[in-house]
């Protein structure tokens, strides 16, 4: 039986497969990192909701990679979180 990771690795092979997969890693990581930030103080995303206003509904678009957050946004859900937002620029 082949694993999730021995079939990704057999894809990404591909180059033009690669290069569409690496243009997405920088979206997947915001979704990967709200994700763990909420897990990781302790909240739904409905109490998140209700510390930041935002919709429940809106908050799970985002987690599903179905919307795209602006910076406001993403402020606001580090302030419910009692987290600090970071954006950085990192050398290649």
């Amino acid at each position: 039986m082949t694993t999730y990771e021995e079939f990704l690795e057999g894809q990404l092979k591909d180059p033009e497969l690669k290069a569409e997969y690496d243009a997405l890693e920088p979206e997947f990581a915001i979704i990967q990192a709200m994700i763990d930030a909420r897990k990781e103080s302790g909240l739904t995303q409905k109490e998140l909701s209700a510390r930041t206003g935002i919709a429940q509904a809106d908050i799970s678009k985002l987690e599903r990679g179905t919307a795209n957050p602006s910076l406001r946004t993403l402020q606001r859900l580090a302030a419910g979180m009692g987290r600090k937002l970071k954006i950085e620029f990192a050398a290649l």
